[in-house]
């Protein structure tokens, strides 16, 4: 019963109280990267964990390790097997079922959503010499739709009227940097993993920390291209634009100064924040203020990385060691 009760134990931890500590940390900001790695190993592990301890409380009575026990208990038949591991093992295989059919689902959804996008914009943008499209909205707008073959980056005639070609450039970049590192593969898997858990919290605050990240990792692209200050107006022009107000001259002026765009006392900046959603100004906040931030130290990322890989391991060694232990 060790393996059950330890898998139990770790997929409560990482449930909720692991993800909610890393959800208020203030160091992910620096290493985006690797909070990301993190939070997806917490993701995987925490799936693994609740089948695993699940399947193995479930065939405890038939072995002491996953393959053995599930080998006996198909030789002596499920009548051999207890009301209560039966429903353990249901429960796993319901689980199972249940997280895979939700993450088919949402790569269909979403494949669908981006064919269907793709054709509409074939009708409604035009091309740019610089090999974007541009779309006749007065909202300051830019993504880029991934495709199996390549890639298209969307921009807006508001967007294009807004900024001026650096912060252009900044905003392109930007977005160049979602395909290229793949960004949409991570987020189907974390909508797929809420549409399959909605009544946890923090599957909610797991999609929403990542998708944070992954901004600042195409934040980090960008201001390889640009400097911070270009970068940074850009993030504070395009959300006030966003907001459906115009972006004043008053407001460009502050956003010129990095502390006023990182989130200072500027009266524009103020007068921007008033009446915003709250996440949408602690994002635009966050974005703005680790441009000046330090990065994590390499050692401490590096440990990042290796919680991450232990995370992974743990549930894994849990479930499937003893039967390897078997084998020699």
């Amino acid at each position: 019963m060790i393996a059950p009760l330890a898998l139990a134990a770790l997929a409560v931890a990482l449930a909720w109280p692991i993800p909610l500590v890393l959800a208020h940390v203030s160091w992910p900001t620096r290493a985006p990267a690797a909070a990301l790695i993190l939070w997806q190993a917490i993701a995987i592990a925490g799936g693994l964990s609740m089948i695993g301890s699940l399947l193995t409380f479930g065939l405890a009575p038939f072995g002491d390790d996953l393959v053995s026990g599930a080998y006996r208990l198909a030789s002596r038949g499920v009548a051999a097997i207890s009301l209560v591991n039966a429903l353990a093992l249901a429960g796993a295989v319901l689980l199972t079922f249940h997280l895979l059919l939700n993450l088919a689902l949402t790569i269909v959804r979403s494949e669908r959503q981006r064919r269907r996008h793709a054709n509409l914009l074939l009708l409604l943008s035009s091309p740019l010499p610089s090999g974007s499209r541009m779309i006749d909205s007065p909202a300051p707008v830019a993504y880029c739709l991934p495709g199996a073959i390549g890639s298209v980056t969307v921009v807006s005639a508001g967007l294009v009227a807004l900024l001026n070609d650096e912060e252009l450039r900044a905003v392109v970049e930007h977005e160049k940097a979602h395909v290229s590192q793949r960004h949409d593969v991570v987020l189907v898997a974390f909508r797929a993993w809420y549409a399959s858990l909605p009544w946890f919290p923090i599957a909610y605050r797991a999609q929403r920390e990542v998708g944070l990240l992954i901004e600042m990792l195409a934040d980090d692209r960008a201001r390889r291209i640009v400097p911070h200050s270009v970068l940074a107006r850009a993030i504070l022009l395009v959300g006030a634009g966003r907001g459906g107000e115009p972006a004043t001259a008053s407001l460009r002026d502050s956003a010129s100064g990095r502390d006023s765009a990182s989130g200072g006392d500027g009266a524009s900046v103020r007068d921007w924040v008033s009446g915003r959603d709250a996440a949408s100004i602690d994002d635009v906040r966050t974005r703005l203020a680790r441009l000046d931030a330090r990065p994590l130290p390499k050692l401490a990322e590096a440990l990042v990385v290796t919680a991450a890989i232990a995370l992974l391991a743990v549930p894994t060694v849990l479930i499937f060691a003893p039967a390897v232990a078997l084998l020699r």
